[in-house]
């Protein structure tokens, strides 16, 4: 895919960076001169100085030949205009905005934004998975329903420690995102084993949690 990412700060380096390790053609635009000259030396994407709210920057990024745009600049003013741009002047087909203030998420998803993500609220469902000690939690889900992020933590009697990936039976339309073990983040691979408390996220169809959580830690 050919994904076009508005903003060089911490959330669009490791997008950029995961996403260009997978393959995908990305190119970030930020206003910042310094951080587009460092990401450009650290980075095999193509970094472009400007302002991510003009349609000419955009159109220098390449946003006609994009599938998807992620605006997550530290402004959610430019975010939306970012993405209304994207869908609405130049059709593309996936948009996803970061929500910086939690009162203005649904605003973006009145405005039609494909995926508005709030940070805030995701930060705040695991401290409160924390405190509860639950196994399991719904991290959020995509406009219309569909699919959802979800965070396991795997207990030392999972069924799936020491095994790989590969190995595990997951639910239709399941995928392994990401594994957070101590201060790592490891992206899965067939050959990636599981260990005792390692953090999942993974990726699933609506409905499908139950049978994702019994995959992975053994009940329901």
């Amino acid at each position: 895919m050919y994904i076009l990412i508005i903003g060089a700060g911490k959330i669009g380096y490791f997008l950029a960076r995961q996403l260009s390790f997978e393959k995908h053609t990305v190119v970030i635009v930020d206003k910042d001169k310094d951080l587009c000259e460092q990401l450009a030396k650290e980075l095999d994407v193509l970094v472009i100085h400007g302002d991510g709210c003009d349609p000419d920057i955009l159109e220098e990024a390449g946003i006609l030949r994009a599938d998807v745009v992620a605006a997550v600049t530290g402004d959610d003013e430019d975010n939306l205009v970012i993405c209304q741009l994207a869908k609405e002047r130049f059709n593309v087909r996936r948009t996803v905005g970061r929500v910086n203030n939690p009162r203005n998420e649904h605003t973006f998803a009145e405005l039609g934004i494909d995926v508005p993500v709030d940070s805030t609220k995701i930060i705040a469902k695991i401290i409160e998975e924390e405190v509860s000690f639950s196994d399991f939690v719904n991290l959020m889900s995509f406009k219309r329903g569909k699919m959802a992020i979800v965070r396991v933590d795997l207990p030392a009697d999972s069924p799936v420690i020491n095994k790989s990936v590969q190995e595990i039976a997951l639910p239709e339309s399941s995928v392994l995102v990401s594994i957070l073990r101590q201060e790592e983040v490891i992206i899965p691979r067939g050959n990636t084993v599981l260990k005792p408390g390692d953090d999942i996220i993974a990726l699933t169809l609506i409905g499908n949690e139950s049978q994702l959580l019994n995959a992975l830690v053994g009940k329901l």
